[in-house]
C-alpha cells in the first residue's frame, strides 16, 4: 500500500528535525539525562525530546491554564508543560511512584516551577474521579499504564472544556497496533484508538509523532 508522500524517519532525518525544533534548555537536558544515567532500564518510559517542545507549544496554543497529566515518570513531559504555563497555570500530574517522581520534584524546583505542579501519588483514577465533575480541564497529557487509557479517557473526556486538548502518547505501540491477534498493552491501545476514533465528543487526529501521538478537541 502507498505511503503517499510520508518520509521515513532515518536517523539523519531526526537529528536534523530536533536541530530546528526549540532546544530543551540547561534544565530539562540536565533531566533527560539524569533519566537515562539513573534509570536505564526505565528510560525508554520517558517522552520523547521532540515531545517537550511539542507539549509547551500546545500548551500555549490553546492558552491553558489547568493541564492535568496521567503518568509523571522523572518529569520531563511535566517540566516541559509547566514552564510553558502562565504564572497562575496549575499543573496536576498524576504517578504511583515516589522513587521516579523524586527525581521530578528536584528538578521542577530547580527549574522554579515547583508552585504551579501539583504531584498526586496514588491511582490516577481516583484522582481523576475527585476532581470536579464539571468542564474545568484545558489541556491533558496521558502517557500512564495502557491497560487503563480508556476509563482514563472517560474520566477525562467530561471534564474538558470546549475546545480543550486531549494529547495521547503511544497510540502506535511499537508498531503493535497492526497486529491482528495483539495482546496485552498492544491489544489495549487497539482498543483505545478505536474508541477515540468513535469518540463524536472529540476531534481527533493521530499524528506521526515519536511512537504516535492523538490529539483530541473537545468539540
Amino acid at each position: 500500500m502507498s505511503k503517499g508522500n510520508s518520509t521515513p524517519l532515518t536517523d539523519e532525518l531526526y537529528a536534523y528535525m530536533l536541530a530546528h525544533n526549540p532546544p530543551l534548555d540547561g534544565g530539562q537536558r540536565d533531566l533527560v539525562e539524569t533519566t537515562y544515567r539513573q534509570l536505564p532500564e526505565y528510560a525508554g518510559m520517558q517522552s520523547a525530546e521532540e515531545q517537550g517542545p511539542l507539549l509547551a507549544f500546545l500548551v500555549r496554543l490553546t492558552g491553558a491554564r489547568h493541564v492535568v497529566e496521567i503518568g509523571t515518570f522523572t518529569g520531563f513531559s511535566a517540566l516541559s508543560m509547566a514552564q510553558a504555563l502562565p504564572a497562575d497555570g496549575r499543573l496536576i500530574t498524576c504517578d504511583i511512584s515516589e522513587e521516579w517522581t523524586a527525581y521530578a520534584r528536584e528538578a521542577w524546583a530547580k527549574a522554579g516551577v515547583a508552585d504551579r505542579v501539583e504531584l498526586r501519588i496514588g491511582p490516577a483514577l481516583d484522582t481523576l474521579r475527585a476532581m470536579p465533575a464539571e468542564p474545568h480541564i484545558d489541556f491533558a497529557y496521558l502517557d500512564a499504564d495502557k491497560g487503563n487509557y480508556v476509563p482514563y479517557w472517560e474520566e477525562l473526556v467530561p471534564r474538558m472544556r470546549q475546545n480543550g486538548v486531549i494529547a495521547t502518547d503511544n497510540v502506535f505501540f511499537h508498531g503493535g497496533v497492526t497486529d491482528p491477534d495483539a495482546t496485552g498493552a498492544a491489544a489495549a491501545i487497539k482498543e483505545f484508538n478505536d474508541r477515540v476514533t468513535a469518540d463524536d465528543r472529540m476531534e481527533s487526529i493521530m499524528i506521526p509523532v515519536a511512537d504516535g501521538v492523538t490529539l483530541s478537541r473537545k468539540r
